[in-house]
């Protein structure tokens, strides 16, 4: 196979073990080869307008940004990008977030290297890749009751330390308001106290600390 022939990939992380070992993986197969690297989320922009790649790899956490705002970019001015998350994420509505800014394809870091390639793969013939781990943090919470715009204030306020009259101050609301809020919060998650609100919260990708 011609190099002009092979799939090629753009590879975004911020760890250069992991660009490196992504590239040995990628670089042995006779099919795709990697032909950028990028550790940051506007490395990975130019690199997409310079070099136009047939699958790019893309972690959600970056030094400068969120992965998701980059996602959101490469796909406005690249709609037919292809585009798969490679992270160590696995909330669901990280993954919903993921999907629904563009993404072909949601991999965890810690699947064996044949999964990555062939998930590469089907992401470049036009499908998407969803693995069984995955769609599984999908599944667990269709249905579920979305946080509004208010309550994920709330609760991104609660997971830095704060009380609930600091809450008030900040969004200019009363403290009884704020009590409510907290109080459908758990009740959506499902959780028993404050803190296991803010626990499920980061693990499911609702906020990050």
């Amino acid at each position: 196979m011609t190099a002009s022939t092979r799939i090629r990939i753009l590879s975004v992380d911020d760890h250069p073990l992991i660009r490196e070992g992504i590239a040995a993986v990628i670089d042995s197969q006779p099919d795709m080869q990697v032909v950028a690297q990028a550790s940051t989320g506007r490395q990975a922009l130019q690199c997409h307008r310079d070099h136009q790649p047939d699958v790019t790899l893309l972690d959600l956490r970056l030094p400068d940004g969120s992965g998701i705002d980059v996602l959101s970019a490469i796909v406005a001015e690249s709609p037919q990008a292809r585009i798969v998350v490679l992270t160590t994420f696995e909330g669901d509505v990280e993954i919903q977030r993921a999907f629904a800014a563009g993404a072909r394809g949601y991999l965890l870091k810690g699947m064996p290297p044949s999964e990555l390639v062939d998930a590469i793969r089907h992401v470049h013939a036009g499908r998407k890749r969803i693995p069984p781990a995955v769609a599984v943090q999908l599944a667990e919470h269709v249905g579920d009751e979305s946080l509004t715009e208010r309550e994920l204030e709330v609760l991104q306020w609660l997971a830095e330390g704060n009380r609930n009259k600091d809450i008030a101050v900040a969004l200019s609301i009363s403290e009884e308001t704020v009590k409510v809020h907290v109080k459908h919060i758990m009740e959506k998650l499902g959780a028993r106290d404050r803190t296991g609100a803010v626990s499920i919260g980061v693990r499911r990708g609702i906020i990050q600390l």
